[in-house]
């Protein structure tokens, strides 16, 4: 039985995973929604992206789990990556679900050369939280009205140290057994860091045609391509 440890993108909690986590569980596997803190009901938790590695390495220690496949979507990639990396042998496979992923030295934001400061900007001018996404925002993806309306009411402000801090990688996430699952609708190819690691013998590529929140466009079909992955460990 693969144990899945499932961390939504940001403004997300557990939630977010709601359609997923019955189909792993009815194949057999163990599923672990997880929120990390600043968000959703535990948004009241100060957070930065090392608290984010934290929250996900301890949920693995605190219930114990072995076979173990870290899923991260959107921004938890970054901590995902790295709590990948400190789980030791627990881990079975990491899966990255058309995420960012975490690069030694950079910040969520480091990447984003135009957006970065319109980013920067929505958190110096939220109390220090990312705002979420308004319903426009959603449009095209392949969401519909009542998927976009449960996105957007669910969401909570983002922690931004979570996004301006800086990874730590102690060795290439190169040599971690990883899938990354690109979702079409959202851009037809990887960045350039996945397009580099995907030449790890260690990494696949896995392509969805939908949008950027498979959780809620494509439950079933990402609950089934997840489940393909922990067989491939």
């Amino acid at each position: 039985m693969t144990e899945f440890v499932l961390v939504a993108g940001a403004w997300l909690g557990s939630w977010a995973w709601d359609e997923v986590v019955p189909e792993l569980r009815a194949a057999g596997h163990g599923a672990h929604p997880l929120t990390l803190s600043g968000l959703a009901d535990k948004r009241q938790v100060p957070a930065g992206q090392q608290t984010h590695v934290q929250d996900i390495v301890g949920e693995v220690e605190r219930l114990d789990l072995r076979d173990v496949v870290l899923v991260g979507h959107s921004y938890s990639g970054i901590p995902v990556g790295q709590a990948a990396e400190r789980i030791g042998d627990r881990l079975s496979r990491v899966v990255f679900v058309d995420s960012n992923v975490p690069v030694d030295g950079e910040s969520f934001v480091s990447g984003w050369p135009d957006g970065r400061a319109a980013v920067e900007a929505s958190i110096a001018g939220s109390g220090g939280f990312w705002t979420p996404l308004t319903a426009a925002d959603y449009q095209g993806q392949g969401l519909t009205d009542e998927q976009i309306g449960r996105i957007v009411a669910g969401s909570t402000p983002h922690p931004g140290a979570t996004l301006t801090e800086p990874a730590v990688l102690p060795r290439p996430l190169g040599e971690l057994p990883a899938t990354y699952i690109k979702c079409l609708l959202d851009g037809p190819e990887p960045n350039d860091d996945v397009i580099e690691l995907l030449k790890s013998e260690h990494w696949r590529l896995v392509e969805m045609d939908t949008g950027h929140w498979p959780m809620f466009s494509r439950p079933r079909e990402l609950a089934g391509i997840l489940c393909r992955s922990g067989a491939d460990s």
